[in-house]
């Protein structure tokens, strides 16, 4: 069994479901789930298959894996409450000026500057303010720092005893030892000329900052990317925002440290980083600064959505392929050298974590660096060992120095398509027997690279192009041969010949160009991409044990095809030998075959005689081979059995599929998402039959344009950022209706990333145009992807569905004769207005109308003779309850149980208005707000209406019932 000749890939996997059993349970579930757990190996000690040795080292591996999460999990939280003397929630947002020593690269990213700092000490600041006035002034060398200005000409401004001096001065009243606690700084620049300031700072040196203290933001709508989270695997509890350098005071380190070493490292990156941006020309530098030396900062966001479409974003993150080709050349060029095997496998092992860290040592590369230095070591004390082994021990020691890597999303990919690799490349092998050996090569690797990276890929990323396979095949081993060694080339080529760099340099951009261009021609082919929901752990799980199933049945079924049917040493007449060296009766192989044909030629009694002792020969040394193929491989029924299988497997991968492509089940409820998308309305509507509709889709709105210095290369943007990752995440294939109620950016900025990322069938909107560009962008986007535009008004109806139908009631209809829309500056005022009638329940939906727009819809109802009629069960409040709407005669007329506004957390316009709240509360209107409780959902059935909201759910931790 694997488990006694593989003892080490045994307890990592052991040690692997231990901590990830700490991690998905807590309390009695984890109790319960380590108990199950420890009876595996019980059961297989007691069956036999293992010995009981190795059971107890299995179970000290389990529980110990448990133990050391737990451990590490009781050490992650901040100590800067207790030792400050408030609370969290208390000390958020609250002036601190704290002191510590900057631990990670500098990022320097348009008017933003992210590190990380090591505190050693914090103290309260005056509310609202900086404790200490700093002046900062920019002198070519860097910061001037202090309450009087002196220029030191050091690189930083200042030097190791004054910063010291600064800290102690800073620092004298209320400050407390940090117990070197990370944080996350974020400064944001003032002025243009501080970014040189800015790119002084370096690992490593000693800090004062002033500045605000904030919590990372947690996830706000259901399914969505929680910031604090992620933090806390790296072992960060608070964010510490700065305004301009003057808010930080930075010294090169006074003595030398352990952490110099990283620090010359980051200037070494970024003097090679200097060297590509000198020989490349964008977007070629960003492109293959990431190619050669894994900094992907500064990689054009355009270029990378298109790679990850296609799953080719493996070639822009340094991993195991670029390890295998460093040292590969590595060894070449030695052994070119003459020097001794041994030699050339130590200088190599000594060289390889020199490139670890050259390429940022991320997961992936620290994993492929270890398994490179794990077989160097094995190879030069000959003593190789299989790869599953190095790959275990690398796990094993990368988990036991940080164990939250295991939810790292590059370790668990680099990991998982290694071992893949390894487990299920010699089972896929057999079936590409029939192509050349470096083509079948070639296919089954990188078929089964994206089998094995499936289901990761569409559980994080929720995409899946069917053209990736086709991809990786042709462009990897492009850029790996040809485009990588022609970086690396002009890279080391740059400071000894410059006309050679700037020549290879050139031919690499020619080379990247025709990168692009395919990965943009495939691309355009929009219906090879696939949007999934992400996946359960249980789905995750059956589909890794299916595809095995299915490969070891292919694999034993074709291997059977191929073992002769018969023994090679069964005594048979010279007649029955002659006749199966008839043409088209072929039984033999190699030498047995070729020595049939060479005597079908001859005709005289010594050449039969030859012929037949030949024949007995070659049976005789074959005879052990061909009993055991036979033995293993059964003629009789096994064929049968096995292609059985296959097809049982083949069949439940297929339902498997379908259930994982299809997962959304209502059950003939329908769904209502409030989505928090800031300060403005995003809302998803699931009908009962199963179509989906997105009312508006929130927007990032900046005020007035900003110079060119501030722009940042990837900026958040609400649209691309939060509302298109939730609507693939829940595994929305296609939008049936997209509903735009009015042009303002709030509500219409999102829906431009929507209309890139998402099949959308049909767009409504107001009928109006705004004048402004980013609205004419989204409209010539949806004309140009083949999307109906509607224009709605009052009186046309919606109907997706039997039980679903929309009513609108806004905006009025045009005048007679206008055929084409009008240019309308204010929007509000034009907004869509609908009624929703779903499974016998009524929704109004209100985007941003005034109180002229209520007015009118009440009036025309009263012409209409319609009275106030039965109550609406959930109100969208309009204009994220300004008080320009929601009047107490709408409230009256429409008699809503429940209200939910869609407003920003601390917003600058003080929504929703206290005015609009008493009024709601004079109605007896119960309140749901997504800036206090995050995403709100309606699962609305004909039994009753369940909510639930993502923040600040009810003590029960159930679901609401409304009705």
């Amino acid at each position: 069994m694997m488990m006694n000749r593989r003892p080490l890939l045994s307890f990592t996997i052991c040690w692997v479901a231990g901590s990830a059993a700490s991690c998905m349970f807590s309390g009695r579930s984890l109790l319960f789930c380590l108990a199950g757990m420890l009876l595996l190996p019980a059961i297989w000690a007691v069956s036999g298959s293992i010995r009981w040795r190795m059971a107890a080292v299995l179970i000290m591996a389990l529980i110990a894996a448990a133990l050391y999460w737990e451990w590490n999990e009781a050490r992650n939280m901040s100590l800067l409450p207790e030792a400050l003397g408030q609370s969290a929630s208390e000390l958020n947002e609250a002036y601190v000026t704290a002191a510590g020593v900057i631990a990670s690269p500098v990022e320097l990213d348009g008017d933003r500057v992210d590190f990380k700092v090591k505190l050693s000490r914090i103290g309260l600041s005056q509310s609202g303010s900086y404790a200490a006035g700093v002046v900062v002034e920019g002198t070519g060398k860097g910061a001037i720092t202090g309450p009087e200005t002196v220029d030191t000409g050091s690189e930083t401004g200042v030097d190791a005893e004054s910063a010291t001096e600064a800290d102690k001065r800073v620092l004298a009243e209320g400050e407390v030892e940090a117990a070197g606690e990370l944080a996350a700084v974020q400064i944001k620049l003032q002025e243009e000329n501080e970014i040189a300031v800015a790119a002084q700072w370096q690992r490593g040196d000693r800090v004062v900052i002033e500045g605000e203290l904030k919590q990372p933001q947690t996830a706000r709508n259901f399914g969505g990317f929680d910031y604090r989270n992620y933090l806390l695997t790296n072992r960060i509890h608070w964010l510490l925002k700065g305004s301009g350098t003057a808010s930080v005071t930075a010294a090169p380190p006074a003595s030398w440290e352990p952490s110099i070493l990283l620090r010359w490292n980051d200037r070494a990156r970024s003097v090679l980083g200097a060297e590509m941006s000198r020989l490349f020309q964008e977007p070629h530098a960003g492109y293959m600064k990431g190619l050669v030396i894994g900094i992907q900062e500064e990689l054009n966001p355009e270029t990378f959505k298109q790679f990850s479409q296609l799953g080719l974003t493996h070639i822009l993150a340094i991993s195991g392929m670029h390890v295998a080709v460093y040292v590969g050349v590595i060894l070449f060029l030695l052994r070119r050298c003459r020097f001794t095997r041994e030699t050339a496998l130590t200088v190599t092992l000594l060289l390889v974590p020199v490139y670890v860290l050259l390429s940022g040592a991320g997961p992936s590369v620290i994993r492929a660096g270890l398994m490179s230095m794990i077989a160097l070591l094995a190879a030069r004390l000959g003593m190789l060992k299989d790869g599953m082994n190095i790959l275990a021990a690398s796990a094993l020691m990368m988990l036991l120095w940080n164990p939250y890597l295991l939810l790292s999303v590059s370790f668990q990919l680099s990991f998982l398509v290694t071992a893949g690799l390894m487990v299920y490349t010699p089972l896929a092998a057999p079936l590409f027997r029939g192509l050349p050996g470096w083509l079948g090569s070639a296919l089954s690797v990188t078929l089964i690279a994206q089998l094995v990276s499936f289901p990761l890929t569409i559980y994080y990323f929720n995409q899946f192009s069917l053209l990736s396979v086709a991809a990786n095949l042709l462009l990897v081993p492009f850029i790996t041969f040809l485009v990588l060694p022609l970086g690396t080339l002009a890279l080391l080529l740059g400071r000894v010949w410059n006309a050679a760099a700037l020549l290879t340099a050139q031919c690499a951009e020619f080379l990247n160009n025709v990168t692009f261009a395919a990965v943009e021609w495939v691309n355009g082919f929009t219906a090879g991409v696939l949007i999934w929901a992400s996946p359960s752990f249980l789905w995750i799980c059956l589909y890794y044990g299916l595809l095995y199933g299915l490969l070891y049945a292919l694999k034993r079924r074709t291997e059977i095809r191929l073992v002769p049917q018969f023994m090679d040493d069964e005594t048979r007449p010279l007649s029955e030998l002659e006749q199966t060296e008839a043409p088209g009766n072929r039984h033999g192989k190699s030498g047995i075959n070729s020595n049939n044909r060479s005597n079908s030629n001859n005709s005289n009694n010594s050449n039969n005689t030859s012929r037949n002792y030949s024949l007995d020969s070659a049976a005789a040394a074959n005879n052990g081979r061909a009993a055991l193929a036979f033995q293993a491989y059964p003629p009789t029924g096994a064929t049968r059995w096995s292609s059985l299988a296959a097809m049982l497997c083949t069949a439940s991968i297929v339902l498997l599929l379908y259930r994982g492509y299809n997962a959304e089940n209502l059950n003939g409820a329908g769904a209502i998402s409030y989505l928090d998308v800031g300060q403005g309305d995003s809302i998803l509507i699931t009908t009962p039959g199963g179509a989906h509709i997105l009312v508006d889709g929130g927007g990032t709105v900046s005020f007035g344009s900003r110079e060119e210095w501030r722009l940042r290369r990837s900026p958040f943007e609400v649209g691309a950022k939060t509302l298109l990752p939730l609507l693939k995440q829940r595994g929305i294939h296609r939008l049936d209706a997209v509903i735009l109620t009015h042009g303002d950016q709030d509500h219409a900025g999102g829906l431009q990333a929507v209309l890139e990322g998402i099949p959308v069938s049909a767009l409504l909107f107001n009928g109006t145009l705004t004048g402004k560009e980013p609205y004419t962008k989204l409209m010539t986007t949806a004309l140009a992807a083949g999307i109906r535009l509607y224009p709605v008004q009052q009186g046309m109806v919606l109907a997706p569905d039997e039980a679903t139908r929309l009513n609108f009631l806004w905006p009025e209809p045009p005048a007679d004769g206008q055929a084409l829309p009008d240019v309308v500056e204010d929007q509000n005022h034009e907004s869509v207005v609908f009624r929703l009638e779903m499974n016998g329940r009524g929704f109004l939906f209100t985007g941003d109308m005034d109180m002229a727009a209520e007015e009118a819809i009440l009036q025309s109802a009263q012409q209409a003779g319609f009275s106030p009629g039965r109550p609406i069960d959930v109100l969208k409040v309009a204009h994220h309850g300004s008080k320009t709407a929601t009047s107490a005669d709408w409230l009256a007329f429409w008699k809503p149980g429940a209200a939910v506004i869609s407003a920003g957390v601390n917003n600058l316009y003080g929504h929703p208005n206290s005015g609009v709240l008493d009024r709601l509360a004079d109605a007896n209107t119960e309140i749901y707000r997504t800036d206090q409780q995050g995403e709100i959902q309606l699962r609305v059935s004909k039994e009753a209406t369940i909510i639930r909201h993502k923040l600040n759910p009810a003590a029960s931790g159930t679901p609401e019932s409304l009705y």
